[in-house]
């Protein structure tokens, strides 16, 4: 009984790690480039991945997915790279970090999904070293077929670099498709939240406190990779050139410059909104507190003949009525001509 136990359990852990084995083959590719070759395939077997410096060509090995962990340490086993790899893929939870480790460094960050109108979160991994770069993705699609194109067309100067400056590339596209997704909703949210049309409503003001959180989304985003870009120029790997970080983090300030720039002014708008209301709430109180004060004495005087007392002489007058009503009336007009002259209002 507890042979066949055994057996069973063997079967359907064998059987789970060729699930895993094959999505993973299938959600990995490599291309494979020099000066002069190119070549663009995918992996049968796991042994087949081969991280190394010692060929002549520069390989990009890029996966989708983050659940295969323990495919991640056979990999790195098989090539005998720093195990200290299996225990940064093993965290559940990854910041942004560069870490340098034998010549080849481990990079992990955070970017934005812009690909739809609610920006999601995506990981990322690099294991970068002179002669390859592996990425590995949290989510399927990215933003780099314009580099794959290169590569295979042979446009640029991407196929006479190494994996420092594809990785340049990689993280230039990341930063030109926020740039991108920026000015577009910059674009779309110009005329719904132009300073001229600012109405101060619960609509309008929902809307600006809607585009501050996804410029603070973007402001987080960028924050980030700017970090990873600062670390990974001070990183220092043979044959590993970081000179073309530098231009990175200037785009990417200008971006956060951007960001920060729009943020006050939406900050101006709120504070513009509150204005706004408050004037109005002004205007309002005015208006009441100056009819208060041309009717309280109106007020005062009908309360006096409003009295049921015997004796009020005005009463048996044959013009009292009338008396009563011109005082009524040059009250009210000299009050109105007070609130004019002091331009109350």
């Amino acid at each position: 009984m507890g042979s066949s136990y055994k057996k069973v359990s063997l079967y359907i852990k064998s059987t789970i790690i060729f699930k895993m084995v094959s999505e993973f083959l299938k959600n990995t590719s490599l291309i494979s480039y020099s000066k002069k070759d190119f070549e663009k395939s995918c992996y049968t077997s796991i042994s087949d991945v081969v991280l190394t410096n010692t060929t002549p060509s520069t390989e990009w090995l890029n996966t989708y997915g983050l659940n295969f962990r323990e495919i991640f340490k056979k990999i790195i086993t098989n090539n005998k790279l720093d195990d200290f790899l299996i225990k940064l893929f093993m965290d559940e939870e990854h910041s942004n970090k560069v870490i340098l480790l034998d010549d080849l460094a481990f990079i992990s960050t955070k970017i934005l999904k812009t690909e739809n109108s609610t920006l999601e979160t995506e990981q990322l991994f690099f294991i970068i070293s002179s002669g390859f770069l592996w990425s590995i993705q949290e989510k399927q699609g990215d933003y780099f077929n314009w580099i794959r194109e290169r590569l295979q067309n042979n446009m640029g100067i991407i196929r006479r670099k190494k994996a420092d400056y594809l990785l340049f590339l990689i993280l230039e596209s990341i930063i030109d498709n926020y740039e991108e997704a920026y000015l577009k909703n910059a674009a779309l949210n110009s005329d719904e939240l132009n300073a001229t049309t600012i109405k101060p409503t619960p609509e309008f003001t929902a809307k600006v406190e809607a585009r501050k959180q996804e410029l603070f989304n973007f402001k987080k985003a960028t924050l980030s990779l700017r970090d990873t870009i600062i670390k990974l120029q001070k990183i220092e790997i043979k044959e590993f050139d970081t000179k073309y970080f530098s231009e990175l983090k200037e785009q990417i300030n200008n971006l956060t410059s951007n960001i920060d720039f729009e943020l006050q002014e939406l900050e101006s708008k709120i504070n513009l909104i509150f204005s706004i209301q408050g004037h109005r709430l002004n205007e309002v109180m005015k208006t009441l507190t100056i009819l208060s004060v041309i009717f309280i004495p109106l007020t005062f005087l009908a309360g006096i003949y409003g009295m049921n007392f015997t004796n009020i002489p005005e009463l048996n007058w044959k013009y009292g009525y009338f008396i009563l009503l011109g005082i009524m009336v040059l009250v009210t007009i000299g009050a109105v001509w007070y609130f004019k002259r002091k331009k109350w209002f």
